[in-house]
């Protein structure tokens, strides 16, 4: 369990493929403090660490992992954000984040507002039942509040301080982000059969 509250950035030195299977080794600051069998989420994707060493630490991701994320268009040198999970008795600064990515979308605007930015997402027809008004998201392994949504968009916030300290700074118009909605309303969702 994640809270979208980012530690640090991980920066992308090595890509292994492994059968169906890929091997992305990480440097951050915190790799030096992982252990293996922890579960970090990279950009929302929670991966266990497989190897520690030399300031990286390495994560296996399965062809289903690379096929609903955006981890296809990782290359060397591309930033993740990175969490590691929540220990029990913490504070919750964001919201209930499973790591376990729905699928993307894609970045279709972002708007400079005067100190913050408005970035506006495109998304399948899940927006329209699991996307609310002043409800959370996790894009990219960040916990945000939605600004607007209509049937198929919707728009976050972000203030200078997330935009320093996560790799929003480098999505623009046209990039692909992990999405993951809040886990109450997909059960909501479910239930209602919508």
């Amino acid at each position: 369990m994640f809270t979208g509250i980012i530690e640090c950035i991980g920066e992308l030195v090595k890509i292994k493929p492994d059968k169906t299977n890929v091997h992305l080794t990480f440097k951050s600051g915190i790799s030096n403090e992982l252990k293996i069998d922890q579960s970090v989420a990279h950009n929302g994707v929670c991966l266990t660490v497989v190897e520690v060493k030399n300031n990286t630490h390495t994560v296996t991701a399965i062809s289903e992992t690379m096929n609903k994320t955006n981890f296809n268009n990782l290359k060397i040198g591309s930033q993740l954000n990175l969490e590691r999970c929540t220990k029990v008795g913490d504070r919750l600064d964001g919201h209930l984040v499973q790591g376990h990515v729905d699928g993307t979308a894609l970045c279709k605007k972002v708007q400079e507002e005067k100190g913050s930015w408005k970035y506006i997402f495109s998304g399948d027809t899940k927006v329209v039942n699991l996307v609310v008004e002043k409800g959370s998201i996790c894009i990219n392994g960040v916990s945000l509040t939605i600004v607007d949504v209509n049937n198929t968009e919707f728009s976050v916030a972000i203030i200078p301080y997330t935009y320093e300290n996560t790799n929003f700074n480098k999505i623009s118009e046209g990039s692909l982000v992990n999405i993951e909605y809040d886990i109450v309303g997909k059960y909501v969702t479910k239930n209602l059969n919508l």
